[in-house]
């Protein structure tokens, strides 16, 4: 049997030294064994989540722990008492017990038969003490209890607090209270001030232990040929970090950083070992001890530690006669400009190649632009082959891996007038071909000319207001490459007589680039800077951590705000990583989402052609969030697989957002969502999805060549590249959507047709009053819809939403009850399918038979909107001889009889009593039923 105690926390302790601050640890003694748990450096309110277990040797005699909570009751087993418990010094906890009770003078019993088993239990402290110099404790005491079950292990209850609620849904949002500066009182953030800085509040406070090692010189060789390979060991308990080794040099340069994580410290000393590399084993040539208590503490915006020469010792101590290293190290927080660069202790198991990758960046999108090119005409074109007619020709435009063409014209001076877009991102790395071919026959086109231009200017102007571009004729060259046409341009090889081409060339950039969706895009603004509108707040991220993460054991967090990237540090061998990092965007606009997605980094075990897994992706509107506060919340994770929906853990965020410029803020609810250019010149919906996904191949490219890169699987998860495939699921997420839409509006017809059949007489009474006295004054019709969603509004204020929203997996029928395996198969099927002929016949007969009732409803709706056409179209005369007779006489009484009149009438006749009411359709009905459609002269 065992005995476990948690230690939580603690908080107000005193100071023990001259600087106010204490090295708090907390020991346990039981039964002849003591433990300790870590020491919390310079924190007078530390927190230990830290449990301890011993060992009983004979529960009937020893105390165990309970699980339930019960009243503090006396000490000794046969007499109460009610003094207070005895008190501790701060830190620590002791565990005490009284002795048995006396003997037992009944014969043929001995001690241990009437020695009741004894408990510890946690005595919560009922008031504060009455002196400054008694501080808050709390004692364990030993009561009477039965004894547990042989075998069972039993842990500290945690102190009493408010009742739980009801289990969270396994795929909802969990609040949280983290200890973050941003979150605390007044009081609590001065004292969080003196750990982290205060841009860092968005996040809980990590100390580190930083080692920068910078140089050394006059190192003493060690192999007979005099020869030296140093390198640096920084060795902190089982922790070890690892310099490059430089060849042959006495005197290297390494400037490298080592991080070390306070809360997995196993060793008071800081050993700094300086080693020769060999083929064999390693020499050792000297070492710095450092001592952990006389290591200062640094916090920014203090400048960096100036690092100091230390002379090496052998392994005895004694002071070598040549030899020193450059070294400072200092207690600090991830708020260190050095944490960033830093070699990480949990990372000791990644190699030197590989240690970028595991690193904390921030990367930038390419500026994107829309390139126009305008095919207008060309002159005098000269077929491929002397002596034969020009075929029909096309220009074939490109730019990158981007190629549009035009339609063929039979001419030697064709005619296009075509209007063709690319994406193009700065710097403008790759030039504009034009080629302009003739189609000698079907699928083979000869080139008859070619210009290559650069996209800059001025070969290509901006057009930031929309301005009317200037056309311009561009001599066709023979030359089929670039290096060509320039070796051709430098050596002025240009006949006088040459094919022209005339094209309009233009970079629109009042338009914005899309590269994700309309529906949750995070940047809204054009690429001219002078057409830019000015921040209206700033946003703020903290990556707090996440929990019970499937996959792989080397999580790390992306996350897309604007044109702006972050990527987290690698965190290797842990499921429950804490990262702790913030981050900060300017926002421009509300309307925009910022997504968070946490990866496994599979690139540092599985080569170079292993790909990131993907763990699961957190979008948040901005719009949704309230101004100053702070939402930490666990989100969870979720993956959509072939064999249904699954939980891949839990990422713990929290997010803030500033407002900066209010009135700004409120006058953007009153502006277009895109740039003006959007909407004067619009771009059709099938070249925006085309130029979209260019967009994205473009961004995906250009950040897989940073360092270290971010690959093309993380960006395309990133902004949802395959968004726009077919997927049944969604489709039927969407009608679901629709649905609810309208749900709205059939609750009202429900509502109105049981008031119009009297199923509530009181209600439809008042109706009634309402009715007339709207028909009196009629002026009070409009202030009554105002006033009435105002009391909506006012009344829907309590049940707002507290939460961010976050995804949905009933609204996105994802749910196992909601989704056939198969949709989800065909779902992640590649494009062109790769499924044998039969499951393709399978599906393509489903999609007929969906196909089939939507072309039912579309007819459906069709044949009322004929209908309505066929009142005054004469297609059957006689009725609409009835309708044009029925407008004459209601066109003369509507004359003759005041609107009031009217409208009562027809009002209290829609309202009827149900005894009035015949159970067949109405006359106006019948005859609409009646009047003809054109489904009838369908084939």
């Amino acid at each position: 049997m065992k005995v476990g105690v948690e230690i939580l926390d603690a908080s107000e302790l005193a100071p023990k030294d001259g600087a106010g601050a204490c090295n708090a640890f907390v020991e346990v003694e039981f039964d002849g064994q003591k433990q300790r748990t870590p020491t919390k450096p310079a924190d007078r309110s530390p927190q230990w989540n830290h449990t301890l277990v011993f060992d009983v040797r004979d529960p009937s005699r020893r105390p165990s722990l309970p699980v339930d909570h019960q009243p503090p009751q006396s000490v000794s087993a046969e007499q109460p008492d009610s003094r207070p418990p005895p008190a501790f010094p701060h830190g620590e906890a002791q565990a005490q017990a009284q002795p048995p009770p006396p003997e037992s003078e009944s014969k043929g019993k001995t001690t241990h038969d009437h020695e009741p088993p004894r408990v510890f239990r946690s005595v919560p402290v009922q008031a504060p003490a009455p002196a400054a110099s008694q501080p808050r404790r709390a004692t364990l005491h030993a009561v009477a209890a039965p004894p547990p079950p042989p075998g069972q292990t039993v842990v500290m209850p945690r102190p009493p607090g408010p009742a739980p609620g009801p289990p969270p849904s396994a795929f909802g949002l969990v609040e949280t209270k983290p200890p973050l500066p941003a979150k605390m009182g007044p009081r609590a953030a001065v004292a969080a001030a003196a750990k982290i800085a205060s841009t860092y509040d968005m996040v809980e406070p990590m100390s580190y232990l930083y080692v920068s090692v910078v140089k050394a010189r006059d190192l003493p060789t060690m192999d007979i040929t005099g020869a030296l390979d140093p390198y640096v060991e920084v060795r902190l308990g089982n922790f070890k970090g690892v310099t490059r080794h430089l060849e042959k040099n006495p005197n290297p340069v390494w400037r490298q950083v080592f991080a070390f994580s306070r809360d997995h410290l196993q060793s008071s000393q800081l050993e700094v070992v300086v080693k020769d590399k060999d083929v064999l084993k390693d020499d050792f040539v000297g070492r710095v001890v450092f001592d952990m208590t006389d290591i200062p503490n640094r916090v920014p915006p203090d400048s960096p530690l100036a690092p100091q020469w230390y002379r090496l010792a052998d392994r005895s101590g004694e002071k070598i006669r040549h030899g020193e290293i450059m070294l400072a190290v200092w207690n600090g927080t991830q708020a260190d400009e050095a944490f960033p660069e830093a070699w990480h202790s949990d990372a000791h198991s990644v190699s030197l190649d590989s240690l970028a990758s595991t690193r904390s960046k921030v990367y930038y999108s390419p500026k994107l632009i829309y390139l126009k090119v305008v095919a207008i005409a060309a002159q005098d074109l000269i077929p491929a082959e002397k002596g034969r007619p020009l075929a029909p020709s096309i220009v074939k435009i490109q730019l990158g891996g981007q190629t549009r063409r035009t339609r063929s014209q039979g001419s030697a001076n064709p005619m296009w007038n075509e209007e063709f877009l690319f994406v193009a991102a700065e710097p403008f790395d790759e030039p504009l071909v034009v080629t302009v071919e003739e189609r000698v026959a079907a699928g083979r086109d000869e080139p008859v000319g070619r210009v290559i231009i650069p996209v800059a200017a001025p070969y290509v102007p901006r057009n930031d207001l929309a301005k009317s571009i200037e056309a311009k004729w561009f001599s066709l060259s023979r030359a089929l490459t670039a290096d060509e046409a320039a070796a051709a341009e430098a050596t002025k090889l240009k006949s006088s007589f040459a094919s022209k081409i005339h094209l309009r060339l233009s970079l629109e950039t009042a338009y914005h680039v899309l590269d994700e969706s309309t529906h949750y895009s995070s940047d809204l603004q054009p690429a001219a800077k002078k057409l830019r509108k000015s921040p209206i707040g700033i946003l703020e991220l903290g990556i707090l951590g996440a929990r019970n993460l499937a996959g792989g054991k080397s999580p790390y967090c992306v996350a897309k705000y604007g044109a702006k990237w972050v990527r987290t540090r690698t965190l290797v061998g842990t499921a429950a990583p804490r990262w702790n990092e913030q981050y900060t965007w300017e926002v421009f606009d509300l309307c925009t989402v910022v997504t968070v997605a946490v990866f496994d980094n599979c690139h540092l075990t599985g080569g170079g052609d292993a790909k990131d897994q993907r763990i699961g992706k957190v979008r948040v509107r901005l719009s949704t969030l309230e101004t100053e506060r702070v939402y930490t919340h666990f989100y969870p994770l979720m993956t959509l697989t072939p064999g249904g929906l699954k939980k891949t853990g839990e990422l713990h965020l929290a997010v803030r957002f500033t407002c900066t410029a209010w009135a700004n803020m409120l006058a953007m609810y009153g502006k277009p969502l895109l740039p003006k250019m959007h909407y004067t010149h619009p771009i059709s919906v099938l070249q925006m999805d085309y130029l979209r996904f260019q967009a994205m191949q473009m961004v995906a490219a250009r950040l897989g060549r940073a360092e270290p890169p971010l690959h093309r699987e993380v960006v395309e998860y990133m902004l949802d590249v395959d968004s726009h495939m077919f997927s049944l699921r969604r489709s039927k997420a969407n009608f679901k959507r629709m649905t609810s839409l309208f749900s709205g509006a059939v609750a009202v017809a429900r509502w109105m047709d049981g008031i119009c059949k009297w199923k509530n007489p009181v209600t439809t009474i008042l109706v009634h009053v309402l009715f007339l006295i709207l028909v009196c004054y009629p002026e009070l019709i409009l202030p009554t819809v105002f006033l009435y969603l105002f009391v909506i509004g006012v009344w829907n204020y309590r049940r707002r939403p507290r939460k961010p929203a976050h995804m949905d997996t009933a609204l996105s029928h994802a749910e196992a009850e909601q989704v056939h395996p198969d949709e989800l198969d065909e779902e992640f099927d590649t494009f062109p399918t790769s499924k044998p002929g039969d499951v393709v016949r399978m599906r393509y007969d489903r999609l007929r038979s969906v196909a089939g009732r939507v072309q039912t409803v579309v007819g459906d709706l069709a044949t009322q909107g004929e209908r309505a056409q066929a009142l005054l179209s004469w297609r059957d005369p006689r009725a609409t001889s009835i309708f044009v007779l029925l407008s004459l006489i209601i066109a003369v009484v509507l004359y003759v009889t005041p609107f009031q009149v009217v409208a009562v009438v027809v009002g209290l006749y829609l309202l009827r009593h149900p005894r009035f009411r015949s159970k067949q359709p109405s006359v106006p009905f019948n005859f609409y039923k009646r009047l003809p459609a054109k489904s009838d002269v369908l084939l």
